[in-house]
């Protein structure tokens, strides 16, 4: 049995709709991350899918020192509260150390602990006191079973809106593979799973320095998460991959989120 977690008005846990969490990797510009926010609200309403936009205003796991980060938390958070404002819809975005907790808690709906970092007690439980969701992204290097001691970790505040996310385990180098079973084991914990379908596919500095990434096998696997009883699905989009600044080989093209997504609703639709 999952214990269902409110965030505003969507509620995230089966037998409710899945929902998607979506947007670009990073925060570019102010301009381009409302643009896709716009388009991402207009197309989920019309097809009645609960959303949380998601970018980040920070990537502080980039391959390359060179590599673009973001604005910043200050001008990255005055942008996900201009989107919330205006366009009336949660927002989501990581937190890589506990200083910038405080801050982002008072303008996102949902606090993201990335992958690599969750297993860093300090951090989880930090943003756990907030009292906001958290939603941990399950490391590549953890089973999904371990997953169990970080929901205890958050429970420990007493803080009972918890969201697990599967992103792929490592598969030798530069490689992820995605074991479905994931989901079931983690909805054992009694939280709900969300599936990152982009991520999944990433090739973790496989470009050398750069991540590369198969973004053509997203649909595949998001289709067979929802099949699997995943709560949702992370996805990452861009107008343009190629030239998006973070995660572009593993981001889908916005003009193919619709296909893809009246896919998930029939597919869930059959489960029922």
């Amino acid at each position: 049995m999952v214990n269902p977690v409110l965030i505003r008005n969507i509620r995230i846990g089966r037998p409710e709709p899945f929902v998607l969490i979506s947007g670009p990797c990073v925060i570019e510009d102010e301009q381009t991350t409302y643009d896709i926010a716009a388009r991402l609200k207009k197309l989920t309403n019309r097809l009645h899918i609960p959303f949380i936009f998601k970018a980040s205003y920070d990537k502080a796991n980039r391959t390359s020192i060179n590599s673009f980060r973001g604005p910043g938390i200050k001008k990255g958070l005055e942008v996900l509260r201009s989107i919330h404002n205006e366009l009336e819809i949660p927002v989501i975005s990581d937190v890589h150390q506990v200083s910038d907790i405080e801050m982002a808690a008072q303008s996102l709906d949902v606090i993201q602990i990335p992958a690599f970092l969750c297993r860093q007690t300090d951090l989880v439980v930090e943003a756990a006191n907030t009292g906001k969701p958290i939603n941990v992204k399950k490391g590549q290097f953890l089973a999904p079973w371990d997953m169990k001691n970080v929901v205890n970790k958050i429970l420990s505040t007493g803080n009972q809106k918890i969201i697990l996310t599967d992103r792929g385990v490592s598969f030798g180098y530069n490689n992820l593979v995605t074991d479905f079973r994931c989901i079931k084991i983690m909805h054992e914990t009694g939280f709900p799973v969300i599936y990152d379908a982009t991520h999944s596919v990433q090739l973790p500095g496989g470009a050398g320095t750069a991540s590369a990434g198969q973004r053509e096998f997203v649909p595949l696997l998001a289709r067979a998460a929802i099949a699997a009883g995943a709560d949702g699905l992370f996805i990452e989009t861009h107008p343009n991959p190629e030239k998006a600044l973070s995660d572009g080989p593993n981001s889908i093209k916005f003009d193919e989120m619709e296909k893809l997504l009246v896919q998930l609703k029939s597919i869930e639709a059959a489960l029922l």
